[in-house]
């Protein structure tokens, strides 16, 4: 498949260095220094792995899931086109590294970028988008599984033929899934075009459709992102300013329950392309929303249920594209694309860049996750052009943050 998106330029991605510290498999690394740069595959990166999404089961066993063409990742065919596999992989605090992945979808065109969640039942829902056997060239679509990943309503469903770029969380006992639909040519990074606007759909816990909410119809509006908190998602995704590469970020709140959706905000003026995540924050009940501006100056902000920041950090060391946000307790972590590790510390009206630490993987516009060890360690898994990476970080050695994280 050649996806929507396999030819947007690398130059219109932020990458580090890739690095092969800690492979899967090959031993943790600890507490290491950033690690040198090395030469790197040419081309987009997300050919070679894109996505990564974790859950984690009532026993404590936490299930990876990602997109890879193949392990060792062979990026695009001959013909150019990407040829993803969604893997899994388990995990548990006590054990160094991910057991060995095994594939969990596999088809002859890409499922990628991998999205998953788990709602309060402990049903999972995998979404994706998808090249296999569509009328269109891309569909966006979904599977249902229980706990231990037997088949509910298994893959292929479809959110939408044509549908691309989604993500889902889980809400209550509900799944949402937010996605993009349609292109449309010109403009953007590299004249390369855009999205066409954004919907959500909102699924019971058997997978059974229950709700389509259009929240920005046919429009220049696109990549969606969510998190779910138990009664809200959260949705995030970009504009396009005509005759700009850059973006403006918004977001609206959605209530699945009723469908019920807040307005839409602009929440940044100047959005460095595809460059934000979000969380839900349990301890202080606000989502947490990550960005980097077209400037590379990173920040934060605070959102509540009902789509209002109440809080915001407006200087921090750049976000790394597609990097998961990590959450323990009353704090987040978040990767930076110096190359290192930043600790935020929340209430529900403040944010703090409380400490930065050097990671020991370098991280890529692909995709990585921060999975919990215990409440002063974090284990994280990113993807690379080499396969999976996988460090430990020791909380508790973070330094306090420079002049150059400050803002004057």
């Amino acid at each position: 498949m050649r996806t929507l998106f396999a030819v947007l330029a690398v130059a219109a991605a932020t990458v580090g260095p890739i690095c092969a510290v800690a492979p899967a498999h090959a031993g943790a690394t600890k507490n290491a220094k950033p690690a040198k740069a090395a030469s790197v595959p040419t081309g987009d990166l997300r050919a070679y792995m894109h996505g990564i999404g974790a859950i984690t089961d009532a026993q404590g066993v936490t299930t990876v899931f990602f997109s890879s063409s193949g392990l060792p990742p062979r990026g695009a065919g001959r013909d150019r086109n990407w040829t993803h596999d969604v893997y899994i992989a388990r995990w548990t605090p006590q054990r160094a590294l991910l057991d060995r992945p095994r594939v969990f979808i596999s088809r002859p065109e890409a499922q990628e970028p991998v999205s998953v969640a788990q709602n309060d039942t402990g049903r999972v829902m995998v979404s994706f988008e998808d090249g296999w056997n569509t009328p269109n060239e891309v569909s966006q679509r979904y599977g249902v599984y229980t706990s231990d990943l037997k088949d509910v309503k298994p893959y292929p469903n479809d959110v939408l033929s044509g549908g691309h770029s989604g993500h889902v969380a889980a809400v209550g006992s509900r799944f949402v899934v937010f996605y993009s639909n349609d292109w449309v040519n010109g403009g953007g990074v590299d004249n390369l075009g855009t999205g066409n606007g954004v919907y959500v759909k909102t699924y019971d816990t058997d997978g059974a459709l229950l709700q389509a909410v259009d929240v920005a119809p046919r429009t220049r509006e696109w990549w969606p992102m969510i998190a779910g908190s138990p009664t809200r998602a959260l949705l995030v995704w970009q504009q396009y300013v005509s005759g700009e590469t850059y973006a403006r970020l918004k977001v609206a709140t959605l209530d699945p329950a009723t469908g019920a959706l807040s307005e839409p905000r602009v929440i940044a003026d100047r959005l460095l392309y595809y460059t934000y995540s979000a969380a839900y924050v349990p301890s202080v009940d606000r989502f947490v929303v990550v960005a980097t501006t077209d400037k590379g100056q990173g920040f934060a902000q605070l959102i509540d249920a009902n789509g209002q920041t109440t809080a915001t950090l407006d200087c921090m060391p750049a976000s790394v594209r597609e990097a998961g946000i990590a959450v323990i307790g009353e704090r987040a972590f978040v990767p930076a694309q110096d190359g290192r590790l930043l600790h935020l510390k929340l209430t529900p009206t403040s944010i703090e860049l409380a400490g930065t630490q050097p990671s020991p993987i370098a991280w890529t516009y692909t995709g990585s996750v921060g999975l919990v060890r215990s409440s002063t360690q974090l284990h994280w898994v990113g993807t690379s052009p080499k396969g999976l990476q996988e460090a430990d970080f020791d909380l508790d050695v973070a330094t306090a943050p420079g002049r150059r994280d400050l803002c004057r």
